[in-house]
């Protein structure tokens, strides 16, 4: 981002060229501070007005902005003449005016958007005026990577000198209202920002400023522009990175360290005691790797659309009950009780797998969401079936599920606890448990035995694990 305020020499405004919209000719202002170029685009009037206040606020000469032209106002040179009268009135005001650089000057030049001091200056005077009704309603707050770079940067600097802002734009009123959130959301791109050459992405932040933060969410964001994260390991809860390309979970979970693996030597300070819940989906991951290990008491994982194909690591987390791994790259998935046997809810939808007997030993297992993969045998059920707490299952979009009578032969191999089983989001109808019963019978008397009748138990599922 810009800083005039420690760039005033290197920084220079020009007008390049003009553009006609609708019969109104505006006038492109390049404005350069440092490394950092952004366009701004005004009409006369907009001139006009700016000056006004100049001259009445700040004693900037009457006659100094190029007259108004009522007639012939359009005419390619007198409008070629009046682009070069009004970069040399930018360029003589920015010079007598950039030890203060009033707020209408930088407004009119756009340094709100992309240069530090004023961005903040903007964020001051919001948070002073709407902070109570903000964080009346929620103590959650979405900000820009622009916002957390500018506020990052200001926490180096010493105080601005007093003629900068007053009271109204002071940096702590941003200080005061951050601190007081428990919820953030911190958003980013890869594209330029506005008219600016800026990438937000490649602006570093820090995060320390929130003392009480407890969620906190990271879209779109170049994880490896974060620095000194670890100082929310004692009050974070929950933990989001979304469409962030990010490649390692240590990328996060170690972003103050130089060396981004895990070993048995790391300090106990290095672990997130208080998460429970982490959300790494849609990012570029290809497994769990053993930084994972750094979320001793996690309970939700979630880690939809990445590319992972085997699970590992988990082992150590003892709390684990819920995992999310839809659309990845799953195809078998052996003795899975060995890394989640604790998991109570885990949901594999739209992977390739097409077997079921990796499952066949979670034993706390009660809801399996196994949807659009290519499972294409009933007989996969029998991996199942005996896994006592497992009450809701999703099959819909395997191929299995376009058998015929495909909802009787599943829920057939879960004998009399067929009513408790929600299959595909729906409950067994009466006529299906009927059926089941009767196939059961049969299934007896075969066997030699009489069939004793008895009336279903009721479903215990709960109506969701989300």
């Amino acid at each position: 981002m810009a800083c005039f305020l420690f760039n005033k020499q290197n920084s220079k405004i020009n007008i390049p060229k003009t553009e006609e919209i609708e019969k109104v000719t505006f006038y492109l202002i390049n404005v350069r501070v440092n490394f950092v170029e952004w366009t701004v685009k005004h009409r006369y009037n907009d001139f006009v007005k700016l000056h006004e206040t100049l001259v009445i606020d700040h004693c900037v000469a009457k006659d100094i902005l190029p007259p108004k032209k009522i007639i012939g106002n359009r005419d390619p040179l007198f409008v070629e003449t009046r682009r070069g009268a009004l970069e040399s009135y930018l360029t003589s005001i920015v010079n007598l005016l950039q030890q203060t650089m009033p707020r209408p000057l930088a407004l009119f030049l756009d340094f709100q958007k992309y240069d530090i001091l004023f961005l903040l200056q903007e964020m001051s005077l919001l948070y002073l005026n709407e902070a109570e009704n903000l964080l009346s309603e929620s103590k959650s707050h979405k900000f820009s990577a622009l916002q957390m770079h500018a506020i990052s940067e200001r926490l180096k600097q010493p105080c601005p000198p007093p003629e900068i802002f007053d009271k109204c734009h002071d940096f702590s009123h941003v200080l005061d209202f951050c601190c007081q959130l428990t919820d953030v959301l911190v958003t980013g791109s890869w594209d330029c920002i506005g008219t600016s050459n800026i990438i937000p992405n490649k602006c570093g932040f820090e995060l320390s400023v929130f003392k009480e933060l407890k969620h906190l969410t990271l879209m779109s964001i170049a994880t490896n522009v974060i620095y000194n994260l670890g100082t929310l390991r004692d009050t974070l809860i929950s933990l989001t990175v979304n469409q962030s390309g990010l490649k390692k979970v240590g990328d996060v979970l170690l972003s103050d360290a130089v060396h981004k693996e895990y070993n048995e030597n790391l300090l106990e300070e290095k672990k997130w005691k208080v998460v429970t819940e982490v959300d790494f989906s849609q990012n570029l991951l290809i497994e769990f790797e053993s930084t994972i290990q750094l979320l001793p008491n996690l309970q939700r994982l979630t880690a939809n659309e990445n590319q992972l194909s085997h699970i590992n690591n988990l082992s150590n987390l003892k709390n684990l009950t819920h995992l999310f791994l839809s659309a990845n790259r799953f195809t078998t998935l052996d003795n899975l009780h060995l890394n989640i046997s604790n998991i109570v809810f885990i949901d594999l939808s739209q992977n390739s797998i097409s077997s079921l007997a990796g499952f066949s030993h979670l034993t706390l297992l009660e809801g399996l969401d196994l949807g659009s993969n290519i499972i294409t045998d009933i007989s996969e059920i029998t991996h199942i079936k005996h896994l006592q707490k497992l009450d809701y299952i999703v099959l819909t979009g395997n191929p299995v599920a376009t058998i015929v009578d495909y909802r009787i032969k599943v829920l057939e191999n879960f004998d009399r606890r067929a009513a408790a089983i929600c299959l595909d989001n729906e409950k067994p109808s009466q006529k299906e448990l009927d059926t089941i019963a009767v196939l059961l019978a049969l299934k007896i008397v075969k066997e030699g035995k009489v069939p004793v009748f008895s009336r279903s138990i009721q479903p215990t599922f709960p109506n969701t694990f989300q």
